[in-house]
């Protein structure tokens, strides 16, 4: 008896162990939902800010763990068709090509636009100019001399900014007399703050969002009111101007997701999109796709007929 006692506790012990085993390894290889599990993000560097506060309350409101890889624009377009359905935050949409691409492995991209961002140009604060032309940051770009442009000097030549103003000014190739590159856009502040002369090329969101080491490099900064290539006013990368479209440097934002189903890129592009995604650009300086409501509660006071 006191043996089948025995037997019986070990077959319990052993029925418990292999049930536990299965249910760890379950959840280990549980699959990836809209709001739980592991995804990376291929993302721009030049807005890198924004997105690393979207995914810190995302990750705070749900089971989800979001790594985040920032590149360069051309770097990360690369890292989303490597990996053959993943997820990008860039400053423009695919291209027809790029499209394609995905379209010959049956997926079809979820693109959606969540802010609109801008390129600002900044200078020393010993600089006596504060206004710039972009024409005149265009002839510069094709090589001629313009006064009061010693350089320009830009986080990294497969960039957005550098993309976004070569397209501007039709260039191919940017020529390399008076720009310089480096490779982010902590680099480019440090390196103008430090230089008088030089104009520095940077997403915006870098300028309204420091990090606490870099405070002392943008107080050293200041913001260029830029004329756009139509019409006489110099305008501020600032919500106001943007959503006037009167800033002539302002791009939209989006979230790309490639998955190919119903995973953490549709979820982050759904929180991002809604409600407390859009309070948080709103919050960052840039401006949100729709404006978060705000709601007003009308009471009676009794001292309101006194």
């Amino acid at each position: 008896m006191k043996n089948f006692v025995k037997l019986f506790a070990v077959l319990c012990v052993s029925l418990f162990l292999v049930l536990f085993s299965c249910n760890q390894n379950k959840s280990a290889d549980s699959p990836e939902t809209i709001l739980k599990g592991q995804a990376t993000v291929f993302v721009d560097e030049t807005i890198t800010p924004i997105v690393e506060d979207q995914v810190a309350v995302f990750e705070s409101e749900y089971q989800a763990k979001i790594k985040l890889q920032s590149q360069s624009e051309a770097e990360t377009v690369v890292s989303l068709v490597n990996a053959k359905g993943g997820i990008a935050i860039l400053a423009r949409d695919l291209t027809a090509d790029e499209l394609k691409i995905f379209k010959q492995r049956k997926i079809s991209p979820k693109v959606t636009p969540f802010a609109t961002d801008a390129i600002a140009f900044v200078v020393n604060r010993n600089s006596k100019d504060t206004l710039v032309a972009l024409q005149d940051v265009i002839s510069f770009m094709k090589g001629q001399e313009v006064a009061g442009i010693k350089g320009l000097v830009f986080d990294n030549l497969n960039s957005s900014t550098v993309r976004y103003l070569r397209e501007l000014a039709g260039l191919k190739d940017i020529p390399q007399k008076g720009i310089f590159s480096f490779k982010t856009n902590d680099e480019v502040i440090k390196h103008v703050s430090d230089n008088d002369g030089l104009i520095g090329v940077v997403g915006v969101n870098w300028l309204s969002q420091p990090k606490p080491a870099m405070k002392q490099f943008i107080d050293n900064l200041v913001t260029l009111r830029v004329k756009g290539l139509k019409g006489n006013g110099y305008y501020l990368p600032s919500q106001n101007d943007i959503a006037e479209k009167k800033y002539p440097l302002a791009r939209d934002l989006y979230i790309i997701n490639c998955q190919g189903y119903s995973g953490l890129g549709m979820g982050f592009a759904s929180f991002v999109g809604g409600d407390i995604g859009q309070r948080i650009v709103l919050k960052s300086g840039l401006l949100p796709i729709r404006i978060p409501t705000r709601k007003f509660t009308i009471t009676n006071n009794q001292n309101d007929d006194k």
